[in-house]
């Protein structure tokens, strides 16, 4: 898809958006069911995936990490992000990868102190590009990917979290 490709296919929703912004909110969703042994099987839309345990926490490493997921999750939108903005604003990219990173001290998750945090103490997004764009245009770009990219604004700036109980049907 090349910028012009990019700008038709947005115009007409940001268009929308304008005129009725109620319709530019949108409520994600993800489902589970609890599975065997200590693991939850999510719905993707793509295809199952099972979570457990980590093995720093007795895992078996035969399924997902949840932290793992929070990572890819970053990786997955900040490079939807990066190809978007990159084709905007007409930057090549012969090759990109990225790279995420995070911290996490498992004795918070087993309980084993009150001082130490539960969830990753830091988070690393690295790139990785093979481009002929000049320096001020990647730091454009980076700064774009990181204004856009909706998992990282939401890492950056946590939104209000609920957790209720509904009755099983």
């Amino acid at each position: 898809m090349n910028a012009e490709e990019l700008r038709s296919v947005q115009a007409p929703l940001k268009e929308r958006y304008r005129g009725t912004p109620e319709a530019a909110l949108v409520t994600l969703s993800a489902q589970g069911r609890l599975g065997e042994g200590v693991s939850c099987k999510i719905e993707t839309g793509k295809a199952l995936v099972v979570a457990g345990l980590h093995p720093a926490t007795g895992g078996s490493g035969q399924s997902a990490c949840s932290g793992d997921m929070l990572l890819e999750a970053l990786v997955a939108c900040a490079g939807v992000t990066l190809n978007a903005v990159a084709t905007a604003l007409g930057i090549e990219l012969r090759e990109a990868s990225l790279q995420a990173e995070g911290d996490l001290d498992f004795r918070g998750t087993l309980g084993l102190s009150k001082e130490i945090p539960v969830g990753f103490q830091s988070i690393r997004l690295q790139f990785t590009l093979d481009t002929d764009a000049s320096e001020e245009q990647l730091a454009t770009l980076l700064r774009l990917t990181e204004r856009y990219c909706v998992v990282y604004q939401t890492l950056a700036h946590p939104p209000a979290l609920t957790v209720t109980r509904q009755p099983a049907s």
